[in-house]
């Protein structure tokens, strides 16, 4: 039994002198894991979450001497990934992957057939990452107060620009709106790809994206980041300031990765697991991906993803509200 599994039982173990018959859950924990755990990824394979969930998957397939399969399950925007975590059995063999995505679907649509905040017990983040502000090289927009004093100036004639309405990025951009006062138009296209050629060829003065999705124009100088919107600069352009310093103090965007599982699994394997993806995210794999990729991978405990899932619904209800966007 690897020596995470063995100091956690042992634990447990302790604990469970004081008991005169020991619990069920403290039984499952004590072997657990017995058998391979599936991971359900409710998107595509390929995308960065989901290489990612393989790397730490990969460290706990050899810390537990047992496989952690990733189990794609796109379809319906995640909803068909997560329908199925739900439904599974609580026992701990089921992990699903969430996102700060999914805590924007709970507050933009009207209703959904699972509810983040209440049928799934979270586990850990498992990265987090902000967006970048970028424009075409060689733009007169040097800085994020350039962009905010352009708009000004020009009420309604800048363009910025985002992928799908009601994703991250969109109601990034709808934040930055609201929070600078400004009157621009937000132009929202169907994917990454479109949304950098319209960048190249001036359709629009800014747009907003995560890191990953800019890189290949980023790196060959196609395009300069004005700023990024976590609230410390980004590890991989510690160079671009933030939106807080550069003219927005208070705005902050970060959207984040992490693992959880059917609500009902024992508190003993969450631990259990907790501690694993926590050790998974600092093996050299995971922080040379992240770190290429724009992503902090950094665990967190399972009452601070619950509270930062419900922080998250919260503030993207408040924009949607006041945006005005209709709910779905």
């Amino acid at each position: 039994m690897p020596s995470l599994t063995r100091a956690v039982a042992a634990i447990l173990f302790s604990s469970s002198l004081a008991l005169t018959i020991p619990t069920a859950s403290t039984v499952r924990a004590e072997t657990y894991p017995s058998k391979p755990v599936r991971i359900i990824v409710p998107y595509g394979a390929g995308g960065i979450a989901d290489v990612t969930m393989r790397l730490v998957a990969d460290d706990m397939s050899k810390r537990f001497g047992q496989q952690f399969l990733i189990e794609n399950r796109p379809g319906a925007g995640g909803i068909v990934g997560m329908q199925a975590a739900r439904e599974a059995r609580p026992d701990g063999y089921t992990l699903v992957m969430l996102g700060g995505g999914l805590t924007i679907a709970k507050a933009l649509f009207k209703s959904l057939p699972y509810d983040i905040e209440t049928d799934f017990t979270p586990v850990s983040t498992t990265a987090s990452y902000g967006l970048v502000i970028a424009t075409k090289a060689g733009s007169s927009y040097k800085s994020i107060k350039d962009v905010i004093a352009a708009a000004k100036a020009r009420p309604g004639a800048l363009n910025f620009g985002t992928i799908n309405p009601g994703s991250g990025q969109n109601l990034s951009a709808e934040l930055f709106r609201t929070m600078a006062g400004i009157d621009v138009t937000i132009v929202p296209y169907k994917t990454t790809p479109d949304l950098a050629n319209a960048v190249l060829r001036g359709d629009v003065d800014v747009a907003f994206e995560y890191f990953a999705g800019f890189q290949s124009q980023i790196t060959n100088n196609q395009m300069t980041v004005l700023a990024t919107t976590g609230r410390e600069r980004a590890g991989n352009t510690p160079q671009v300031p933030t939106v807080g310093e550069n003219g927005m103090p208070g705005y902050e965007v970060t959207s984040w990765n992490g693992l959880a599982v059917p609500k009902g699994t024992p508190r003993e394997i969450v631990t259990i697991l907790n501690h694993a993806v926590v050790e998974a995210l600092k093996s050299a794999p995971v922080q040379k991906f992240s770190q290429e990729a724009g992503m902090d991978a950094r665990g967190m405990s399972p009452e601070d993803l619950h509270d930062r899932i419900r922080s998250d619904v919260a503030k993207w209800a408040q924009v949607i509200e006041k945006t005005g966007i209709q709910k779905r």
